[in-house]
């Protein structure tokens, strides 16, 4: 998994927040007695859960040492457990399964969506949203930045890379065994000072694979910087010296 800063990836709050509190809203479950937080990283999107349902036993999973530190020092009063989520298994079933941007980290999405549902105690759900921007020029400018002449001898094989698929696969996958699935489609428009502040999304995101293959800071330094340049004629300022950030996610709760 990429290395996580959890300074970094807080430095947008607001906005990586808003996805899982529109997702805990559309959750139509009264009281959920056990809720399990897949990818929880610092806590923030446990948080949400815990003001949607303040009854609920909450456990929070991730990889990352550092993000779970910091769930562990601001929300002491809930179970954090380091495990990779590709691999994780319920001791007993949740009432509810949900994850906030954190599965597109995980690879075969047709078993792994159908292995987390089997997680889901009955009456319960699943509940996920993932970006739905593989192909955004952010992401694409990624990888052809990567295979350059200039930096592809730095990448011996691609690193690690987001997986998403359309909302059709993700039904497919998940009527046969709900009861019921909602899914939807929700472009964000963000609004970043600068240029800089999509990077900076993304250093703490995206990007983290293609820095984490490289040697040392000044080759991390000269990769952002070229990067910058290849995303500016695609994020024009507005008249405040703003830019718009569009960026798209796929929401699904499937019920059991």
């Amino acid at each position: 998994m990429p290395t996580w800063d959890a300074t970094l990836y807080l430095r947008f709050e607001k906005e990586r927040l808003q996805p899982a509190i529109d997702l805990a809203a559309r959750v139509a479950l009264d009281s959920p007695q056990r809720i399990v937080d897949l990818g929880c990283g610092p806590g923030t999107s446990t948080a949400v859960l815990a003001r949607r349902w303040p009854g609920a036993a909450l456990t929070g999973v991730d990889t990352s040492q550092a993000m779970l530190a910091t769930a562990r020092n601001d929300f002491p009063q809930w179970e954090w457990i380091a495990a990779d989520i590709g691999t994780w298994e319920a001791h007993q079933p949740f009432n509810l399964v949900f994850s906030n941007a954190a599965l597109q980290w995980v690879p075969d999405h047709r078993r792994q969506f159908a292995r987390l549902f089997d997680q889901v105690a009955p009456g319960g759900a699943f509940a996920a949203q993932v970006p739905d921007n593989r192909d955004a020029p952010a992401h694409a400018l990624m990888r052809e930045l990567a295979s350059s002449e200039a930096w592809r001898g730095f990448f011996g094989s691609p690193p690690r890379t987001w997986h998403s698929h359309t909302s059709e696969f993700y039904y497919d996958v998940l009527s046969p065994r709900a009861s019921d699935v909602d899914i939807w489609t929700t472009e964000y428009l963000h609004v970043l000072d600068s240029l800089d502040g999509v990077v900076e999304w993304y250093r703490g995101t995206g990007l983290r694979p293609w820095l984490d293959a490289l040697p040392d800071e000044d080759a991390r330094r000269r990769f952002l910087a070229d990067y910058r340049r290849l995303l500016a004629p695609h994020f024009a300022p507005r008249a405040d010296g703003r830019v718009l950030f569009p960026f798209p996610r796929l929401f699904i709760v499937a019920y059991r």
